[in-house]
């Protein structure tokens, strides 16, 4: 049987694959709470005949571990006290597909639940923005969004680059690269097969391209509903990452991987559709711009709440290293019309208007930054939250403007006092997600030597 072009399958198109022997293994996996792909493989006809219909089960304290996999102390959910038990994971079967970069693999993303009750499990990421995308829904809202990630790339393997503690490493380029083709060229051998995979494995992809940093890339993926685009994200990460391993490299998501190079970013986009078409068109005028009051009041809310939900935008120690001035990260709270020093930067028209946010960065959990974008987005239409004016020129010389928050430590506080982080996300999940940024934090604060690029290099 010919695999499918768009990479997604039917059960009746895997159990073909798995007759033809075309498809030995299903990865069975969910995004914890730093954005990773945790999970196991299944023997694929053992899968069709159990676990596709029953599900299978996880340790609780995978949504509780840090990034060592160590059992932290003071959270809710899972503990000594509770015996660890198990979460049920329950196959999304929308989103088995073949993972083309791995031998005769297929992949399928799970939402984790309760063993006993089957209720999901609030504090799971994916948990999280699926209560946001039904909210939209019950507003009569489709949210559809991308997350455009960049990333550094380098000669030595990751073993290498471990056992050199991070130090001394060869990155791809020697001068900066953005848009350069020669350059481009010089990492076909990387990016050529990493487009390849991730279209033929449900990840549709636009571009890749030369960025501003020594070996520093970007490639784009395909919008789609916020859910699935989430959902491209991890998988675009495990895929690369794969890639490098099998060809003696390494590449990192890191924030800020050095001090004088360019952080990297996950530029965010969203829009909404309503009754079949988007809702941000209309006859409004803000600033330079043609708008629906849905649009105007959606941008209210998602900058007014940035420092409710900052914390999803930037989730560790090295995230806040990204925003420096003139350093294409932003540093103010603020809209502009394509300008790129601004945190909100409009672009698009008519159909294609759409806001792209540049606070996160490839460090993100594409799930939480999704459920605070859309969350906040929301209540802006919901109370009509008007945006800032529209700001023209260089927002790094506007003192004036408000900043963003500027540690792990102000960022957490921020959320876990935030009444609308509650309202939105509940108390438990707040308090879990407090509890796990700072425990990040905690860590850093008795680290010794190089502990962000030990900590953050490889497995963010």
């Amino acid at each position: 049987m010919t695999l499918p072009r768009d990479g997604f399958l039917t059960l009746k198109q895997l159990t073909a694959l798995v007759n033809s022997d075309e498809i030995d293994t299903v990865l069975v996996g969910f995004p914890d709470l730093y954005g990773r792909l945790m999970g196991k493989r299944f023997d694929a006809t053992f899968f069709l005949e159990t676990a596709e219909r029953q599900g299978t089960h996880c340790c609780d304290y995978l949504l509780t571990v840090d990034m060592e996999m160590t059992p932290v102390a003071g959270y809710d959910l899972a503990n000594w006290e509770s015996g660890y038990g198990d979460f049920h994971m329950v196959p999304d079967l929308s989103s088995l597909r073949v993972a083309s970069w791995l031998e005769k693999t297929a992949l399928v993303i799970c939402d984790l639940h309760n063993g006993a009750t089957a209720a999901p499990i609030d504090e799971s990421p994916r948990a999280i923005l699926n209560r946001q995308v039904a909210a939209a829904s019950k507003a009569g809202f489709d949210a559809l969004g991308a997350s455009e990630l960049e990333y550094y790339m380098f000669e030595d393997s990751y073993r290498e680059a471990y056992t050199q503690h991070y130090d001394g490493l060869q990155p791809t380029g020697w001068y900066l690269e953005d848009y350069d083709a020669l350059q481009g060229t010089r990492v076909e051998r990387f990016n050529q097969p990493a487009r390849r995979h991730l279209a033929r494995s449900g990840v549709p992809v636009e571009t890749s391209k030369g960025e501003w940093g020594l070996g520093q890339h970007e490639l784009n993926i395909r919008y789609a509903n916020v859910l699935e685009m989430a959902d491209r994200h991890i998988i675009f990460k495990q895929c690369l990452k794969e890639i490098a391993d099998s060809l003696g490299m390494s590449v990192s998501f890191m924030a800020k991987y050095a001090k004088d190079q360019a952080g990297s970013s996950c530029h965010v986009h969203l829009s909404l559709r309503a009754d079949g078409g988007t809702a941000f068109t209309g006859d409004q005028t803000l600033g330079p711009i043609r708008c629906s009051n849905i649009f105007k009041w959606f941008l209210g809310g998602w900058i007014a709440h940035v420092p409710d939900v900052m914390v999803f935008y930037a989730p560790n120690v090295n995230s806040y290293r990204r925003y420096q001035e003139k350093s294409w990260a932003p540093t103010r709270l603020a809209w502009s019309h394509d300008n790129r020093t601004a945190g909100f930067r409009v672009v698009g028209s008519g159909e294609s208007l759409r806001i792209e946010c540049r606070l996160p960065g490839a460090d993100c959990n594409p799930y939480l930054v999704f459920a605070g974008s859309l969350a906040s987005g929301l209540d802006g239409v919901a109370n009509k939250i008007e945006p800032p004016p529209h700001f023209s020129g260089d927002l790094y010389a506007a003192t004036e403007q408000p900043s963003v928050p500027s540690s792990l430590e102000e960022a957490t506080e921020l959320f876990e006092t935030s009444p609308f982080a509650r309202s939105v996300f509940g108390d438990r999940v707040v308090q879990h997600y407090a509890h796990f940024f700072k425990t990040e934090a905690s860590a850093y604060d008795v680290s010794v030597g190089n502990w962000e690029r030990k900590r953050y290099f490889e497995r963010i």
